[in-house]
């Protein structure tokens, strides 16, 4: 509105994991955004992976979910076995799930792969009835749980692990969030659920593109990713306990002062106006939403 660029405008922030709230603020004001140095939340490994296993307990046969955490985590379930499976769906005209279930039947596999198959079949069968009758975040986390995903994503170490775990949480808070808001089909189709619905949304979400790169759009990205840029306009977002700094931080020592050099590296990346914002409260704890605080802090030459 005041004649700036939007590639001006930079919003910064200690975790992977806090850009989805930005992320669907920006495609409701259809503001055009790009990830710096990252991905859209939707379009991350991890979430794929878990809206996965959501999605083939919501319909058994959605082809592209079954091939995509067949063998996630690793269960002994070969590129042969998978083969044998997609090739019986394609001659027999039915989903992958009910090849999978067939060719077990019909004993076209080794005992091996076939055992490693129908626990796979067992696990999927077994998150949907143990989440049945329950609200949609909790089917969102037993599924990320019951899967071993954690564990999986976990085994990659360090700040990418514990990345991926972050935001496996902030897809629970998301369905939460979601939960909170849904109402049922509008034209009055009785088979939408709240997982329906979500998956749906979400699936719309990660169909989003980011703004191309020379499109003029506002730039999000991690507090590490900034490091020896500058923007005129600044927005440091979630600046409390347990975020940032971040919870793995002790009271003292080196971590808490890296922390604070984080900090420094976040503010000074502002050229003329610097925004530091916190919540009150975090719908992640269970609480109601509540109002950002900011404070503008204009920037001496």
């Amino acid at each position: 509105r005041q004649g700036n660029q939007r590639s001006e405008s930079a919003i910064l922030y200690r975790s992977n994991a806090q850009s989805r709230v930005l992320e669907e603020a920006l495609i409701r004001a259809g503001m055009p955004y790009r990830i710096y140095g990252g991905q859209r939340f939707y379009d991350r490994l991890e979430i794929k992976n878990a809206l996965a296993y959501l999605r083939l307990v919501s319909n058994r046969d959605d082809d592209t979910a079954m091939e995509r955490v067949v063998n996630v985590p690793t269960r002994g379930i070969g590129g042969k076995t998978i083969e044998e499976v997609r090739l019986h769906a394609r001659t027999e005209g039915v989903s992958m799930w009910r090849a999978a279930n067939e060719v077990i039947e019909l004993n076209k596999l080794s005992a091996r792969a076939a055992n490693a198959l129908q626990a796979f079949i067992d696990l999927v069968n077994q998150i949907a009835q143990e989440t049945e009758g329950t609200d949609l975040h909790e089917q969102t986390e037993h599924a990320i749980k019951k899967s071993g995903l954690i564990e999986h994503h976990l085994k990659e170490k360090g700040e990418k692990a514990q990345a991926r775990v972050e935001n496996l949480e902030e897809l629970i808070s998301a369905a939460r969030q979601y939960l909170s808001t849904w109402q049922p089909d509008r034209e009055g189709n009785e088979n939408s659920t709240p997982l329906t619905a979500f998956l749906d949304d979400a699936a719309l979400d990660a169909g989003e593109a980011q703004a191309e790169e020379h499109q003029d759009s506002v730039q999000l990205m991690t507090l590490h990713s900034a490091k020896g840029l500058e923007f005129p306009l600044v927005f440091l977002a979630g600046m409390e306990e347990g975020l940032f700094p971040h919870s793995r931080t002790g009271e003292m020592g080196e971590e808490l002062a890296e922390e604070r050099r984080l900090c420094y590296v976040g503010m000074t990346r502002a050229m003329a106006k610097l925004y530091l914002s916190y919540a009150l409260e975090r719908i992640a704890t269970g609480s109601a939403p509540s109002p950002i605080v900011c404070f503008a802090m204009p920037m001496n030459d």
